[in-house]
């Protein structure tokens, strides 16, 4: 384990070997400060997003956008699942970080993410 986040005590630790990883290190804090947003993002977004992972997993697409989302992914559809691949999808998004080996939903489903994050957060147009 690289990080943890505690809301709570609103803070976040990260393992000093994060350093010498620098990709690896800004998709791990984004994706732990996005568990503060998924804390205060309020219950009908948190629906929406679920929603939207339900599709996919109706439709059995595979893959996951991190590895904190994909081991929970096939244990079971849980609240712990969702919450880890928002955090993930966020990280995929706001990192800066193109490709690395752990994004491999297809563009078909990292697709309507997007547009379900710019939509959320950043007010786009035609929703």
């Amino acid at each position: 384990m690289y990080a943890a986040s505690f809301i709570r005590k609103r803070s976040i630790v990260l393992e000093t070997e994060l350093l010498k990883i620098p990709e690896t290190l800004r998709l791990i804090v984004v994706h732990e400060l996005f568990h503060f947003v998924w804390a205060r993002l309020g219950n009908p977004a948190r629906l929406e997003f679920t929603g939207l992972l339900d599709r996919e997993r109706l439709n059995r697409a595979r893959g996951e956008l991190g590895e904190s989302a994909a081991a929970k992914k096939h244990l079971a559809f849980s609240r712990d699942y969702v919450c880890e691949s928002f955090c993930d999808t966020a990280a995929w998004m706001y990192a800066g970080v193109k490709h690395h080996s752990e994004f491999t939903l297809s563009a078909r489903w990292r697709n309507q993410r997007r547009a379900w994050f710019e939509c959320t957060f950043e007010r786009v147009r035609n929703c």
